[in-house]
This record gives C-alpha cells, structure tokens and sequence, in this order.
C-alpha cells in the first residue's frame, strides 16, 4: 500500500494511527488542504454536540467546509485515490434496534455534531460518485486510551469518570449507568482502519468497534475496584439536553469488519485496567 495523507495527524486517534504507522504515513499540516498520496486517512472533525450552545457555526465549518476545501484540492483525474473517512456511531442517532448495522440500521442523527458528520458522509458519498473515486466510510464506536487530553462530560465521558474514580470523586451516572456502549480502545481502532485500508472493498461503510454491549455502571464499578478507590456511584437524572442527543443503547455490528480478518485484542476491562494505571500516575 502507498503511504497515507493523513488529515488530523494532531488529534487524538490520528496521533496515534501515526506513531503506529510512522513508516507509512504522510502528516498534513493542520491548514493543508491537499493530500501527498493516493490514500487519504481523513480525521477532522469537531468532538461532541454541545457546540450549540457558544457557536452554532462551528460543526458545520469544521464537519463540512473543511472537508469541501480538502475534496476540492484533490486529483480528480487519480483512479487510484481512495478517500477514507473517519465517522462516528453517533450517525445512527435515535434507533430502538441494536447493534447498529451499517446497511440494515437508518441513520437518524440528532445534534449538530452527529447530524454534520451524517451530512459529511453524504456529501463525501455523492462527490465520489460524481467523479468516480473511490471511498471508505469507518464508523467508530466509543474510543478509550491513554494520551486523549480532551476528555470531558461532552466528550470521552466514560473515560472522564474513570478518571474521576481514580481521584476519588464520587462518580454521577445517568440513571444508575445502565446505558449500554461500545468501548473500544485507540490502538485496536487504529489497526482496524489499518486493516481495512488493506484489506476492505471500496465504497463501503464499515463499523469499527468491540461488537460487545458493557453498561457504563460495569465501567466505573472496574475502575473503583482496580484503584482502590472511595468513590461511590451517584444515581442522577438524565438532563433535557442529553436527551435530545443522545441515546438509550448504542453498540455496533461489527460483523463486516471481522470478514475483513480483524478481532479487538483489548477487552473492555483491560481498557479499564490501563486507563486506571495511566491516570493512578
């Protein structure tokens, strides 16, 4: 495989494809917007939903006019180019029926973040067909791992109240914590979209996940007990925002990347198990 223009080389996921991968990888500075190759890794995006309420521009500047500034400055004559792009399971939005299957399940995305990167993914698919070039959609499942310094209550939540534990703040879980999530940590999604740039057919959208359901209570129940900590699980109710962009359950089907020859080698209380060592110092 030629190396890859990786677009987002700063961030969390595409620092650590790129320390994997140094030998195969291209950086793009932040305001490049031409790739150096003809495989495109393209990992710009803004993080959560909560971008409503301060900038009602900035998921659409970030989701969708970057990503038209990047599609623009590529060789539209190259048969060979192939544009993946790095999506979300928040795509999915509202559904009642889990795992999450890329063909099977209807998006419907609710929240500024969740509903740009669905338009991103359209725009992305039309633009391809248009021109005839080649594409990957991934849609990630929840990441964990050491190095994310953006965790917060919008964002990484999960791994926010692990590190909460390990301090031994009391932890606040909406109602009890027995929403079920995909975690999966960065190295396994890191060689699951390398897997897939090797392996995957083209025009196709695939999950990248663990395919396994842990309610988050289980999560923080992990951390508390491997940290020895005094921390107690605070039952709280859900607030009217978060119910309007998040949902109940979410967990990915992850049967298309595994005919592809890939499987997770860190479980979820593995995850839990580094996370609580990495902040414990």
């Amino acid at each position: 495989m030629n190396n890859v223009s990786v677009f987002g080389a700063s961030g969390f996921i595409g620092g650590r494809f790129c320390e994997m991968y140094q030998d195969q990888v291209i950086k793009l500075e932040r305001s490049g917007y031409t790739p150096k190759s003809n495989q495109i890794l393209y990992l710009i995006s803004t993080i959560d939903n909560y971008n409503v309420h301060v900038d009602l521009h900035k998921d659409i500047d970030t989701n969708l006019t970057v990503l038209m500034n990047v599609l623009e400055n590529i060789d539209r004559q190259d048969k060979d180019l192939v544009f993946n792009f790095v999506s979300s399971w928040f795509v999915y939005g509202k559904n009642d029926v889990v795992p999450f299957h890329e063909e099977k399940s209807i998006c419907n995305p609710t929240g500024f973040y969740s509903i740009t990167k669905r338009c991103a993914e359209q725009m992305l698919i039309s633009f391809c067909e248009t021109f005839d070039i080649k594409y990957r959609i991934f849609r990630l499942a929840n990441v964990l791992g050491e190095g994310d310094t953006k965790i917060s209550k919008k964002k990484n939540a999960a791994q926010y109240l692990i590190r909460q534990a390990v301090n031994g703040e009391d932890v606040s879980l909406y109602n009890g914590g027995t929403a079920l999530r995909d975690y999966v940590y960065v190295d396994d999604i890191c060689s699951a979209i390398m897997c897939c740039l090797d392996n995957a057919p083209v025009n196709e959208i695939i999950n990248i996940g663990s395919g396994k359901p842990s309610k988050l209570s289980d999560v923080i129940d992990i951390a508390i007990k491997e940290s020895n900590s005094t921390s107690k699980i605070v039952d709280i109710s859900t607030p009217f925002f978060h119910k309007i962009v998040q949902v109940e359950h979410a967990y990915l089907d992850v049967s298309k990347l595994e005919s592809y020859g890939f499987k997770t080698q860190y479980s979820m209380e593995n995850i839990v198990k580094r996370l609580v060592s990495y902040y414990k110092k």
